[in-house]
């Protein structure tokens, strides 16, 4: 069994604890294990990354890549547990101020102190409004005066951070976040090397140009081909790294992506196709992986558009799908049904369902036809529906447009297209209902109510609850954690009652590896995996 760090000492609010990092966070072999002599591996990544840029990212697949490439203040193990990163210690100082303490050995890849002002560099880059950072008010808000510079109406150098010396950092924030430790490992908030940025332009996160601090560094990218990196030398924890080379694949057909897996091209299936994990589980039972993550299924109604501004219609169409048949017949896979906003495990909130989760389906129908004539919407109404190019999604679109037309008369017009494309459309507007997903960025309900939060970067609804909006700031505000959890739950139910979203299922994750892969856990909940954790076993 793999043997993983994990101090881990709670902060008080007196701030007279702190974490302190006197040992290797890397990949730690067990005794006995022979390692292969080629330390390389090949894992695909679900799609093309739409940028390298920690400010920019926004898909998994991007952050997967900028978790090798980028180290922040803290960081995720492979058991899913928070590990210090540039970061040796860190104390609360009072409810809403933290410092960090900087290791000395951490370099950028030119051999370059990083310091506290480079992650001050990146704080105010993400949040600041010409950066265009679709995360700039999901991570900013929960700085002081994060809110008001991402809206243009205080400048970046009013942000709740600032660099008490090179090697310590403050943070303030806009109220109390007691995990603020596990929000500061997300990649977006990693440190930036801003002469490289200044310098370059755009063209700073390519090959030859990006200057990262992580444990890789960016060798090649052959867009919708593969993107490959190395071991970084000038890493702190260089001597820990196993792995010499990680190349990342962007298939998005799941088939193709199998096939590759057993051909020995791909070492690590991103997702197994709908309905295929228990005949891969019969004949590939060391390489199986299947792990409950925080994290929901959905679909987004554009509540601005004709057909979906009536929340009864929205209503409707969520209570006739059949999610039982969607977890067990459609994915197969041992996904959920969810019937709400937080999915199982989430701090800060409960996973409450509607009401009419448990009715028959029968009565369900009934009421939902009565919805839609209330609406004035007629048996034949049509609308589209929008997803990323990938079997798993279609599969579930066309059981969701069979559901739709069969129990409502409603027809479906299905549009497919890559991913990239999918996440401009739904961030302008430019849809009707479309899929979406959410991998939490920490463990907490704010997390997913980023998804229907008034003006959040992640409501691609945009719909606004302005009684939800004042309960969510008074829970926010709250130092008591049962009535911070009270106010949040009273939102929560405020905004699931307007239907702004379909949630459909929580996630699971199947997948193949091979069993020669070390450091790979099963326990790991937010599906965060670096590379520097893991190697490859004698095979």
């Amino acid at each position: 069994m793999q043997k993983i760090p994990q101090t881990f000492l709670a902060v008080s609010l007196s701030g007279l604890l702190a974490l302190a990092a006197l040992t290797s966070w890397a990949a730690t072999v067990p005794t006995g294990v022979q390692l292969h002599a080629e330390q390389t591996l090949t894992r695909n990544n679900g799609s093309e990354p739409e940028t390298l840029d920690p400010s920019l990212i926004e898909s998994v697949g991007a952050a997967n890549l900028a978790r090798d490439l980028f180290e922040g203040l803290t960081a995720s193990n492979a058991n899913g547990k928070i590990v210090p990163g540039v970061a040796e210690k860190w104390r609360q100082v009072d409810p809403t101020t933290w410092t960090f303490q900087l290791r000395p050995q951490a370099k950028w890849q030119n051999g370059e102190p990083v310091t506290a002002q480079d992650f001050v560099y990146s704080f105010r880059r993400l949040v600041d409004p010409k950066t265009g950072s679709k995360y700039a008010r999901t991570f900013g808000d929960f700085l002081l005066n994060g809110k008001e510079v991402a809206l243009g109406q205080k400048p970046p150098q009013e942000l709740g951070v600032r660099a008490i010396d090179k090697a310590t950092l403050e943070i303030k924030t806009s109220h109390p976040v007691k995990f603020l430790p596990e929000l500061v490992s997300n990649p977006n908030l990693s440190p930036l090397h801003a002469k490289s940025i200044e310098k370059l332009g755009r063209e700073w996160t390519k090959p030859g140009n990006l200057m990262g601090n992580g444990a890789y560094t960016l060798k090649s990218w052959q867009v919708n081909s593969k993107i490959v990196l190395e071991k970084n030398p000038s890493y702190w924890d260089a001597d820990q790294v196993v792995i010499n080379r990680v190349t990342y694949l962007p298939v998005e057909d799941g088939h193709v992506d199998v096939k590759l897996f057993e051909s020995g091209q791909n070492d690590w299936v991103y997702m197994l196709p709908p309905g295929t994990y228990e005949s891969y589980l019969k004949k590939y039972p060391k390489d199986t992986r299947n792990t409950p993550l925080l994290a929901l299924r959905y679909y987004d109604f554009q509540t601005q558009s004709p057909f979906f501004k009536d929340v009864r219609v929205r209503q409707a169409l969520s209570m006739v799908l059949d999610r039982e048949i969607l977890a067990q017949k459609v994915t197969a896979d041992g996904q959920s049904p969810a019937y709400g906003l937080i999915v199982k495990g989430v701090d800060g909130a409960d996973p409450i369902a509607y009401e009419w989760a448990n009715w028959p389906m029968a009565k369900k129908v009934e009421t939902a036809k009565a919805l839609l004539a209330q609406a004035g919407v007629q048996p034949g109404a049509k609308f589209t529906f929008s997803y990323n190019t990938s079997e798993y999604h279609k599969k579930m679109a066309i059981f969701a447009a069979s559901e739709w037309k069969s129990k409502l008369g409603l027809t479906v017009e299905l549009e497919a297209m890559e991913f990239k494309v999918l996440i401009k459309k739904r961030h302008d507007g430019q849809y009707e209902m479309a899929r979406d997903g959410w991998n939490s960025d920490y463990n907490d309900a704010t997390s997913f109510i980023a998804l229907v939060k008034c003006d959040s970067d992640q409501n691609h609804s945009r719909h606004c609850n302005k009684d939800a909006e004042v309960l969510i700031q008074k829970g926010l505000k709250e130092n008591d954690q049962a009535k911070r959890k009270a106010a949040l739950n009273e939102a929560i139910r405020l905004i699931m009652n307007d239907y702004p979203i379909i949630p459909l299922l929580q996630y699971s994750l199947p997948r193949l590896v091979k069993s020669y892969v070390g450091g790979y856990s099963t326990e790991n909940q937010m599906d965060r995996f670096r590379t520097q954790d893991l190697y490859i076993i004698k095979h």
